[in-house]
């Protein structure tokens, strides 16, 4: 009786993953400045090792990866056990709510920069920015893309994308699976899509990422964005997987709705990306001819 559970919370077990995660991301941090020294071709020593080369990055990588591969097996484990009760679930929702909203404020950084190099072109303080831009937006001799072409048609992708999804979510809710694994296998394969196009339209820039704080600010924000996508395809293809093996049910699907979460996000700040950088940030400026 002295080990009887009269609540309704979880305490869990002892875990190796947050020590092995804090490893592997510190020798990931090490490793992107020694990938860093290395494009610079200068050394990066460190206790009489130089560690100025790409391939300690990827041991960090590979460790991370392992940690979540491991850390959310041990979650599902935990809900087939039933240690996630309502209360577990709902506050496992609010650490998702939480982590989406430093998505939001991480974006919000990359509008700031977007915003403050477009709108503060010719405040006399800013002199070197004068001679940057040329005091308009965008700067001098920038082809910018043509919102209407590439830029409308992922936003065309990820929209729909959004809709599959939540087909996806009300077949589960229903217990319809052929709809869930359907609505799920449509939103990867647009999400790969959207990746695709978007690599087109990287390779057929007219600007580069260095060089001019136009190419800077928009590879930085839609670069990312594209990042969040490739991360949320992969979100939803272990979600796929797990709806073909019958791990969700209309009850208990948390690790799908997550997803689904984070498409969402995806898909809004996707919005905001192209109706501020492609549409407002381009006007009045040469598109680029694809």
């Amino acid at each position: 009786m002295a080990h009887t559970k009269n609540h309704d919370y979880h305490l869990v077990d002892p875990s190796p993953w947050p020590f092995i995660g804090a490893i592997g991301a510190f020798i990931m941090a090490i490793g992107a400045i020694g990938w860093m020294k290395y494009a610079q071709e200068v050394p990066f020593e460190l206790f009489g090792i130089n560690l100025a080369h790409w391939g300690l990055f990827f041991v960090g990588l590979i460790i991370v990866l392992y940690t979540m591969f491991g850390w959310w097996r041990d979650t599902i484990h935990e809900s087939q056990a039933g240690d996630h009760t309502p209360v577990v679930q709902l506050h496992l929702r609010y650490g998702m709510l939480l982590f989406i909203a430093s998505e939001v404020m991480f974006f919000v950084a990359w509008f700031w920069a977007f915003f403050d190099a477009s709108l503060f072109i010719s405040e006399p303080i800013q002199v070197g920015r004068l001679e940057a831009t040329g005091g308009i937006w965008p700067p001098e001799g920038i082809e910018v893309f043509d919102p209407w072409h590439l830029p409308l048609l992922n936003t065309l992708i990820l929209l729909t994308s959004g809709t599959t999804v939540t087909w996806a979510h009300h077949a589960l809710l229903h217990n319809d699976r052929q709809g869930l694994k359907w609505g799920l296998t449509f939103t990867v394969l647009l999400g790969l899509l959207f990746t695709m196009v978007q690599a087109y339209e990287y390779a057929h820039a007219a600007f580069a990422f260095s060089g001019n704080i136009y190419g800077a600010t928009f590879f930085m924000a839609t670069g990312f964005h594209g990042f969040h996508v490739i991360v949320g395809t992969i979100f939803l293809i272990v979600c796929l997987i797990r709806a073909a093996i019958g791990q969700f049910t209309p009850e208990k699907h948390f690790g799908f709705e997550a997803a689904a979460w984070y498409w969402h996000f995806v898909d809004v700040v996707w919005l905001f990306l192209f109706a501020a950088v492609y549409v407002w940030g381009s006007a009045g400026a040469i598109p680029v001819s694809h």
